[in-house]
């Protein structure tokens, strides 16, 4: 039962692509096998197969390199509609997809290979958790990183580094070169065992290593520094803003299931020495407005601000000042979403704790994806020392 409005194109979504079709309907089969991703901790394969199905991974990709580079849009009501059915599916649909537009940021040789295929899908940890030294045609790469959503159905899973020298300490290129985001083959990663957590279960978001590793000349992005290789508003567009929607948008897609699920719920159940059903409650009734005005209006800040940003984009690279209201948007939509997702939560009453029933599932889901670091509480210090006009570090949004 769909209460409010699922997500619609818009000016910056491809309304041919068939992307939210497919990825709804491989919701719906994601949704019926929860329980096992959950016990698996990762994607079931087929459902995983699925996803790929559908150029979820290459609707970022640019077209030269046979990507469908669609519009921010798109890809950010098809993460929502895949959370709506399936956290984790929504979670490792936003990863694949965010981390896809670092295609337009490798050279061109490297962006064949790792992006060329249909089949292909990417992810890992973009902050530099890694260590790299400068070696005879490329780089040298060890480190572990958490969070590496995903990384079971990648093809290529790359991670941020630092250069450093012998001694550890940093040391960047002559030309510049300083914190790459690197590449490694799927074979290169060892994955480990550490994902035991509360929610977003079947992300597979296990911690991962490599050690040693030759990564060739060019493998890697640097989106923070220097134009991308391919242009185009949609790689003007920063990348950590980006990655902040897609996380929101998993946010988003939860609260819009959980007020679904309360609304199916209310009219029919009558609590515990009480003559009335909760839709009869008007308590009840008020945490119901409450929690749509919180989506709704949530969800029209993102659109707003990333039809804007889009839009700016056209002319060249966003100012501080629009990188900023990208990252508030963000963070602001993750924080209302899990506030509504726990009035629904708690209005349900004993019904929300049955394992069986969706709310325990999406309160588990929702306040997981709040700990991620592009949305958490504490980007609004960071958000609120620009606003202030107080120094703040250029690369911190």
């Amino acid at each position: 039962m769909r209460c409010i409005a699922p997500p619609s194109t818009s000016p910056q979504s491809s309304t041919d692509s068939g992307l939210l079709g497919a990825v709804s309907a491989v919701g719906a089969v994601a949704d019926q096998r929860w329980r096992e991703g959950d016990e698996l901790r990762r994607l079931p394969s087929d459902i995983a197969a699925d996803l790929v199905a559908t150029r979820m991974f290459q609707a970022w990709v640019p077209t030269v390199y046979g990507g469908d580079q669609l519009g921010i849009m798109a890809v950010l009501d098809a993460i929502e509609e895949a959370s709506y059915h399936d956290g984790s599916l929504g979670w490792c649909a936003m990863i694949g997809a965010t981390t896809s537009l670092l295609a337009a940021h490798l050279p061109t040789v490297w962006a064949t290979e790792i992006y060329g295929g249909p089949a292909a899908c990417t992810g890992g940890f973009a902050l530099p958790a890694g260590r790299a030294q400068v070696v005879e045609g490329g780089l040298q790469v060890s480190g572990r990183w958490p969070w590496g959503s995903g990384t079971d159905h990648c093809t290529w899973i790359g991670g941020g580094t630092l250069l450093v020298d012998a001694d550890g300490h940093r040391a960047p290129r002559a030309d510049g070169l300083d914190a790459p985001f690197v590449f490694f083959r799927a074979d290169e990663v060892e994955l480990l065992d550490t994902w035991d957590v509360m929610g977003l279960r079947a992300t597979g978001s296990t911690d991962y290593q490599v050690s040693g590793v030759f990564v060739p000349e060019g493998r890697w992005a640097q989106p923070q520094n220097g134009e991308p290789v391919v242009d185009g508003e949609l790689y003007r567009f920063p990348f950590l803003a980006a990655l902040a929607l897609g996380v929101c948008s998993v946010s988003l897609g939860l609260a819009r299931r959980a007020h679904d699920e309360f609304l199916a719920l209310a009219g029919a159940k009558r609590p515990a020495q009480s003559q009335r059903t909760l839709a009869e409650r008007p308590v009840v009734q008020a945490e119901v407005s409450e929690a749509e005005v919180a989506y709704r209006s949530a969800r029209s800040f993102v659109r707003e601000q990333a039809a804007e940003a889009f839009a700016a984009a056209e002319s060249g690279p966003l100012s501080r000042g629009q990188r900023r209201d990208l990252r508030l948007a963000a963070t602001n939509a993750t924080l209302r979403s899990t506030a509504a997702v726990d009035l629904m939560y708690h209005a349900a009453g004993g019904s929300s704790v049955h394992r069986h029933a969706p709310f325990e599932r999406v309160f588990r889901d929702a306040h997981v994806a709040t700990q991620h670091a592009m949305v958490s509480s504490r980007t609004l210090e960071v958000l609120g020392r620009v606003a202030l006009g107080l120094p703040t570090e250029p690369g911190a949004f």
